[in-house]
């Protein structure tokens, strides 16, 4: 079984050859290294480590338990009873913090263990060895006893070397996932528009922060001729799967919005778009406007997003006038268009409510009015300052750590 570097020196006794205990422990410590060092499973190594307690040491029987996800898991076992291996570790096991003589009581008899080893990484026990001897009865040294110390350290490096290659694969996988987060990050900022209308008609910005690597929140701006779309959306959820739906989303908007220019239907065919890739599982929040830069009307739909705020004249207006959230029904149980004319030098600012929504410490919420007075206070800024006032003023709220919803503001100025 052992394949030594050197010469296993051989001793007689009473006519048997034996390893001398000095080769034999070193050549098997080797043994063991170089199986984790080969990167072998789990698996092999549990058989390997098994194969020496009761084939080389002679002990009568053992279990290893070691911790996964948060429950004991048995990874070794041999010549042990149906009721040892069902060994409550939690209850049994979890005050044993050096090696102990154990005694266990069965379901339906008693069970025995001589010994119980305790191995620890990082100061946290990650495996108990529980080790038995044939004949308790017999008169000889136990192979347990005499091995002991032995016997521990093979179960630390057998145990933390599973428990490394453990955490290793986790950190890889972690790194597999942040590389197809940071792409996803990438293709998502590919579907914003890179370029904004900015000249003597309409001045538009936009702000997106997502409070992880990708986001649900979702800005647009559609040139058609004559008419301008402003879309604002937030995917219920976040993470990868609120993304791709939004991905999807911005796809179809862009699809329809330049064969069809009634607002009705446009919602009606993005509520059965979202339905049928949702599957009623999630919906969108959606803020959906169309101004004509000749006639200088502002029509929308509001489907069940936060109002967007309009400062024209010094008045404040909500735009809610609208529908339900796409996706939630089959079909739209109603929906309602509202229609205002905009005068020269008026603010709209279109938000999702990681916005409003945000709270301080003392749990207040930041709230629509210090929107509409940041407003007030920039008028004749630039929209792109005015984005950035605002998310100033989340941080002072706030501040970063208590941003929890993804974040996405657009603004426009019309003249």
């Amino acid at each position: 079984m052992f394949a030594a570097s050197e010469p296993i020196v051989l001793i007689a006794t009473d006519g048997i050859k034996r390893r001398r205990p000095r080769e034999f422990k070193l050549n098997t410590l080797l043994e063991i290294t170089k199986a984790i060092n080969q990167n072998l499973p789990d698996r092999k190594l549990y058989v390997l480590f098994s194969d020496i307690l009761e084939n080389d040491l002679k002990i009568g029987k053992a279990i290893m338990f070691m911790k996964r996800d948060g429950r004991w898991v048995k990874v070794l076992e041999y010549g042990a009873t149906e009721d040892e291996q069902n060994t409550d570790v939690e209850q049994r096991l979890n005050h044993v913090d050096d090696i102990t003589v154990v005694t266990m009581e069965g379901i339906n008899d008693t069970t025995s263990f001589d010994v119980v080893i305790p191995v620890f990484n990082d100061s946290k026990v990650i495996a108990y060895l529980l080790m038995g001897d044939h004949d308790e009865q017999e008169r000889k040294a136990s192979p347990i006893i005499k091995h002991l110390p032995f016997v521990q350290t093979l179960a630390n490096i057998t145990a933390v070397a599973v428990e490394n290659q453990r955490l290793i694969r986790a950190g890889l996988e972690r790194e597999r996932m942040n590389r197809e987060l940071e792409m996803a990050r990438e293709m998502q900022s590919m579907l914003f528009p890179k370029m904004l209308p900015d000249d003597h008609v309409i001045q538009i910005a936009a702000e997106y922060l997502p409070h992880q690597q990708v986001g649900g929140d979702y800005y647009d701006i559609i040139q058609n001729g004559d008419e301008v779309f402003i879309c604002l959306a937030d995917v219920s959820g976040k993470g990868i799967s609120a993304a791709i739906l939004m991905a999807n989303f911005q796809a179809n908007l862009r699809a329809i919005v330049n064969f069809e220019s009634d607002m009705r239907v446009i919602i009606e065919e993005l509520n059965d778009r979202v339905w049928n890739s949702a599957a009623g599982e999630k919906f969108i929040t959606m803020f959906l406007a169309r101004y004509n830069v000749k006639t200088k009307v502002l029509d929308y739909v509001n489907a069940a997003h936060p109002a967007p705020l309009l400062l024209q004249d010094n008045h404040e207006f909500h735009l809610q006038e609208g529908c339900v959230g796409l996706g939630m029904f089959d079909e739209m149980p109603f929906i309602n268009q509202g229609e205002i004319r905009i005068k020269p030098n008026s603010t709209l600012m279109c938000f999702t409510d990681g916005i409003s929504e945000l709270e301080d410490a003392d749990g207040r919420i930041f709230g629509e009015e210090a929107l509409f007075s940041i407003m007030k206070q920039n008028t004749k800024e630039p929209v792109d300052v005015l984005g950035r006032q605002v998310i100033e003023a989340l941080n002072d709220f706030a501040g970063w750590d208590r941003f929890h919803d993804d974040i996405a503001l657009v603004t426009c100025r019309f003249f």
